[in-house]
């Protein structure tokens, strides 16, 4: 009945369970809930003037350029961090810049990190050539 693809990671030499282990849709939605929580309150503070209407736009650039710089040189945002979650590369090493940079403005566009794969990647990790995995 239907073909056997193995678990999620599996393809990538991840463990099916514990550390390492390919990070749970949920977690990683939860994480970006946090995240998104923090750039919202930062852009109404710091940037809106008060104006909730345009602190949305604020928090989006806010949470692009969190994202480069926090993933690309620490692997993990606040909020991965809050739920034990960190962003490697595919290879198991350090994310690059560069990688961080493409990674996040798909992330931003929101319908890439929509699209998954057997391994429950988004599109714009896939592209990034990233996995997200529980610490």
């Amino acid at each position: 009945m239907g073909a056997d693809f193995g678990h999620r990671g599996e393809r990538l030499g991840l463990p099916e369970h514990g550390p390492g282990s390919v990070a749970p849709v949920g977690r990683r939605f939860g994480a970006l809930a946090v995240d998104w929580a923090l750039c919202m309150l930062i852009a109404y503070a710091l940037f809106s003037g008060g104006d909730a209407q345009s602190a949305g736009n604020w928090a989006l650039g806010i949470l692009l350029v969190m994202n480069i710089l926090t993933v690309g040189t620490v692997g993990c945002t606040p909020g991965k961090l809050l739920l034990r979650l960190r962003v490697i590369s595919e290879n198991g090493g350090r994310l690059g810049l560069g990688r961080a940079v493409a990674r996040s403005v798909l992330l931003c566009l929101a319908v890439p990190a929509l699209v998954w794969d057997r391994d429950s990647r988004g599109l714009h990790d896939r592209l990034g050539r990233a996995v997200q995995i529980r610490v």
